[in-house]
C-alpha cells in the first residue's frame, strides 16, 4: 500500500485542444510548491492528477501546501492499491482507521473507471461496506449525510481508496492567463483583488506607493507581509515600491485641492502602466470598489483610466464591504490590513474632495504638472524585491 495524494481538475477538464498547457501549469505550480519538502513524482490520467511521495517524504505537510494551488477542485490523500478485491478490502480499513474511529456514520461509493474490472461499482461498495461494518462495529450506514464517505476509485492500474475529498483553491494554475500588475496600498481590498485576480490564471507583480517621511518603515513591511500572503497562493511575485512624495507634493502645491484625490490617481495609473510595461504585464489590478471612497465614483473612475491604454481589472468593483472582509480573513490578510500605518492615498486626502471631476477641469489642473518628469522620477527611483511566501 503506497500513500499518494490525489488531484482533481475541476474546470481545467473543460479546456480544449490547449488543456495540455493548464496542466503543464499546474504541475510546475504544485512542484513549486512542493520542493522544499522533498520529491515527488507526478502523473495524469482521467482528469486526475496523482502526486507520489519519495524516499518517504511525509505527505501531511505536502496536503497543507496543495490547499493553496490554484487549479485545483478538489485533492485528497489515498491508498494506491493493486487492482483486486482482496487488496481493497484488507486494506481500506487500515487506510482509513483515524477516520472511521471517529466517526458514527458512513457510506461507500465505488467509481469504476476500468469496466473490466469483474465487478460493478454497487457490488464494490457492498463489499467494502460489509467488511468495514465488521472491522468497525460501532458504525452505522447513512447514505443521505454519513461522517465519512469511503470512495474507492478503479483505474487502469490501481485501486485508490480514499476518505472525503478536501475543497481545492479552485481557478486557473497561476500565469496561464498572464501577468498583470497588482496596485497595493496596504488595505483591506488591494490583497483582495490581487488574490481574485490570481485565481483566474494571472501571474502577479505588484506595485506600492510610498510618501515618506510622512509614511515610515512600517507601513511598507505591512505591505510586504501582505503580499508575502498572496505569495502563498501565487508562488512568489516581485513588488515595486515608488517614491511617491514629490508627486503628492507637487500635486498639494500646483493644483486645486479638491481635485488632489483624482490627480493623485491618475499619476498613480501613469507611473504603473509604465512599470507594467516593463514587467511585461498586461494588465493592471486595483482594489476599487464602486463609490467607496471619492476616487471610486463612476465620473472617478473613468477619469483615471482615461490616462491609461491597458485594461483595468477591478475584480472587487460590486462586491460589499463585509464580503470583501470575508474573503481577506480566509486569505490570511484581514490582521495585517487593518493595522494602523498610513500609506500615501490617505495621508494627503483633501478634506473636500469633489467626487464627480469634470474631464476639461482635470485637463486643466494637470498642466501646472510636469507628468513627464514626474512618472520618469518615480521610475528611476522605484525599488524592487522578490516576495516569497
Amino acid at each position: 500500500m503506497t500513500e499518494v495524494i490525489l488531484i482533481k481538475y475541476g474546470e481545467l477538464t473543460l479546456k480544449g485542444l490547449n488543456r495540455r498547457s493548464f496542466e503543464e501549469r499546474l504541475i510546475k505550480s504544485l512542484k513549486n510548491a512542493l520542493a522544499p519538502l522533498g520529491e515527488f513524482s507526478f502523473s495524469s490520467a482521467q482528469s486526475t492528477l496523482t502526486i507520489t511521495p519519495q524516499n518517504g517524504v511525509d505527505v501531511t505537510p505536502a496536503v497543507q501546501r496543495i490547499g493553496k494551488v490554484f487549479g485545483i477542485a478538489a485533492y485528497c490523500r489515498a491508498a494506491c492499491l493493486p487492482k483486486d478485491m482482496g487488496s481493497l478490502l484488507e486494506n481500506a480499513g487500515k487506510f482509513l482507521e483515524e477516520d472511521l474511529l471517529g466517526a458514527k456514520t458512513f457510506k461507500c461509493e465505488s467509481k469504476r473507471a476500468d469496466k473490466t474490472f469483474p465487478l460493478g461499482s454497487p457490488q464494490i461498495s457492498a463489499a467494502l461496506g460489509e467488511r468495514l461494518l465488521a472491522a468497525f462495529p460501532h458504525l452505522s450506514v447513512d447514505v443521505h449525510n454519513p461522517d465519512v464517505t469511503v470512495i474507492s476509485e478503479v483505474r487502469e492500474r490501481n485501486i485508490f481508496v480514499h476518505g472525503t475529498q478536501l475543497k481545492g483553491a479552485g481557478g486557473l494554475p497561476s500565469g496561464s492567463s498572464g501577468r498583470a500588475l497588482l496596485m497595493i496600498s496596504g488595505g483591506i481590498d488591494s490583497p483582495v483583488a490581487g488574490w481574485m485576480m490570481a485565481r483566474r490564471g494571472l501571474d502577479l507583480t505588484a506595485v506600492h506607493f510610498a510618501s515618506p517621511p510622512y509614511t515610515g518603515p512600517k507601513a511598507e513591511k505591512k505591505v510586504h507581509i501582505l503580499m508575502e500572503k498572496v505569495a502563498a497562493y501565487t508562488g512568489g511575485s516581485y513588488l515595486h515600491t515608488v517614491q511617491f512624495t514629490k508627486v503628492q507634493e507637487e500635486i498639494k502645491r500646483n493644483c486645486p485641492e479638491e481635485l488632489g484625490t483624482v490627480l493623485t490617481r491618475r499619476m498613480m495609473m501613469r507611473v504603473a502602466e509604465k512599470i507594467a510595461r516593463n514587467e511585461r504585464a498586461e494588465a493592471l489590478i486595483t482594489g476599487e470598489n464602486l463609490g467607496q471612497v471619492a476616487s471610486q465614483t463612476l465620473q472617478a473612475l473613468a477619469s483615471t483610466d482615461s490616462v491609461c491604454a491597458m485594461p483595468v481589472f477591478r475584480p472587487l468593483i460590486g462586491m460589499d464591504k463585509q464580503e470583501i472582509i470575508a474573503i481577506a480573513r480566509k486569505i490570511g490578510t484581514f490582521d495585517t490590513s487593518i493595522l494602523p500605518y498610513e500609506d500615501c492615498c490617505t495621508v494627503f486626502t483633501p478634506k473636500r474632495p469633489r467626487t464627480k471631476p469634470k474631464a476639461d477641469l482635470v485637463a486643466k489642473a494637470e498642466m501646472a504638472l510636469d507628468i513627464d518628469k514626474l512618472v520618469e522620477a518615480c521610475i528611476a527611483g522605484a525599488v524592487g524585491q522578490v516576495v516569497k511566501n
